[in-house]
């Protein structure tokens, strides 16, 4: 028979097992913007889940064994709801005094702070309503089974919902204060059933208005032109924001700066998109090319104004709107795919003159488009003498990845060399490597004509001619080659991830539009 006690317990159960599928999604996008989105923080926050829950089952079982009520199971779940409303405000003190001890540690730890007491909390539900509707001794077996099922169950429903619609159209903050606040629910419901008194109606009451106010008022970021913050918006794949630092936006991506133009005339002010523009000098007419990675659209732009054929691959609909919308991209530039780089690879029968791989983050390099077999597949997609170039960011001219990178390109390409931009060699930036099965030598090399900008900065022209005479053959003796089987390119990123992130809170220190 299903009593109002069976069904508050079946249905208790679902929420917290949706509940935590929920709050392991929605970990690695409060902590991405901040440590970025890579192997090691999934890896974080799946370990912190699993010791959490471990544990939780543990004392649930045990909690449960001295004894079971409504009123019990109602004090676990609210305060897993109150941990959980919390997050939004408490995580910015913790990522801060986690942040001097390294990258991977930080992650491990602010999400063990962040989610590991309401995830044990959650952990304690399942034991814990087992004993509670366990009736009959010669049922326990199925009584268990169907309550982890339907957990599971719950978690599957949850990992689809949010992570395939609701976070990009509710937003990280608001949902996080959802996932809290249906919780405390919860909790008030089975309070405002199991009692009768007049006064806990009335604080169960109270809480669960709380918890609607909370759902209804919550919210995450929102633009702020005084503060240069321009647009904050959450997608399928990341946090996108544009932010204003006197008369250049940027677009950062999980907190990582993936364009930089100038708001005047939307030029960039990236050095390696100048880098990137030295392929053209290896033809003697415009040609076609294809972009894997639009960020801001700067180098289909600078192609597009040369009267080149540019199609583009945009694996993000954000990003494409955001940079049609902010970043002064038009339609008749260039056409623009929303697809994966290497699908489209693999789907198109197209071949182009140049390909230029401008996908990869300090953050966080797809590990998919940084393999033998698909720069295999570039390979056939380039037209006879084309070029292939590939942005990548390194600690110093000598890093390993450069190296790795560039023995990678061997497998499928005579010819490879790197492109540096910053001096000293040591420093962490941006290399250009570009491959071809043809002699590297371009018909005509970067114009010389070349002046410092008013604001100190070098301009495009001198990035050209500074990579230009610096280039040189990567080293790739005993060096690791990538593959899809074995591939460790997530290693090297945490390392510049590290550096480049230093820098940024530093550039980004005090203008309230980031982090």
């Amino acid at each position: 028979m299903f009593t109002m006690k069976r069904f508050f317990i079946y249905g208790t159960v679902f929420i917290c097992g949706a509940s935590v599928l929920a709050l392991e999604i929605l970990g690695t996008r409060i902590l991405g913007p901040f440590y970025g989105v890579s192997l090691f923080l999934w890896s974080a926050l799946i370990t912190v889940t699993l010791a959490a829950l471990s544990l939780g089952y543990a004392v649930g079982g045990r909690l449960a064994d001295r004894g079971t009520s409504i009123r019990g199971l109602c004090r676990i779940v609210g305060t897993a709801g109150a941990w959980t409303v919390l997050i939004p405000v408490i995580k910015h003190p913790f990522l801060l005094v986690a942040e001097p001890i390294g990258l991977r540690a930080a992650a491990l730890i602010a999400s063990f702070i962040l989610f590991f007491p309401p995830l044990f909390l959650l952990g304690m539900v399942s034991p814990y309503s087992i004993k509670l509707e366990a009736t009959d001794l010669g049922k326990i077996g199925r009584t268990a089974g169907n309550l982890y099922a339907l957990s599971t169950l719950a978690g599957v429903f949850s990992a689809l919902l949010v992570g395939f619609f609701l976070i990009p159209e509710v937003g990280v903050t608001r949902l996080t204060l959802i996932v809290g606040s249906l919780l405390i629910v919860t909790a008030a419901s089975g309070y405002l059933a199991a009692k009768k008194s007049i006064i806990p109606r009335l604080g169960a009451g109270s809480i669960l208005l709380l918890a609607i106010i909370a759902i209804l008022t919550g919210h995450g970021e929102r633009p702020d032109r005084q503060r240069g913050l321009v647009s904050v918006a959450q997608s399928p794949f990341g946090e996108i924001r544009v932010i204003d630092i006197e008369n250049d936006r940027h677009l950062v991506i999980d907190g990582g700066i993936h364009s930089m133009a100038d708001t005047s005339t939307w030029d960039s002010n990236c050095h390696y998109v100048a880098v990137m523009d030295i392929p053209k000098y290896f033809f003697d007419k415009p040609g076609s090319m294809l972009l894997i990675g639009l960020g801001g659209g700067s180098l289909l732009k600078q192609y597009s104004r040369q009267r080149w054929q540019v199609d583009a691959v945009e694996i993000d609909p954000v990003v494409i709107n955001t940079a049609y919308e902010y970043f002064g991209l038009k339609r008749s530039e260039g056409n623009v795919t929303e697809m994966d780089g290497r699908q489209y690879l693999s789907s198109t029968d197209k071949k182009y003159d140049v390909i230029l791989i401008d996908a990869y983050g300090s953050s966080s390099i797809p590990f998919h488009l940084a393999t033998r077999e698909a720069f295999g597949l570039v390979s056939s997609r380039l037209n006879p003498g084309g070029i292939a170039a590939i942005n990548v960011e390194a600690i110093g001219w000598d890093d390993p990845i450069v190296a790795s990178i560039g023995a990678t390109l061997r497998q499928n390409f005579r010819e490879v060399l790197a492109l540096p931009m910053e001096e000293p060699p040591d420093q962490t930036g941006n290399i250009v490597l570009i491959a071809s099965n043809r002699k590297l030598e371009p018909l005509r090399e970067p114009e010389r004509n070349v002046d410092l900008d008013p604001d100190w900065r070098f301009g495009p022209g001198y990035q050209k001619v500074h990579a230009w005479d610096n280039r040189f053959s990567p080293d790739t003796l005993w060096t690791e080659i990538f593959t899809d089987d074995l591939n460790r390119v997530d290693l090297r990123a945490e390392e510049i991830n590290l550096a480049v992130r230093k820098e940024l809170h530093g550039y980004f220190k005090g203008t309230g539009s980031s982090w």
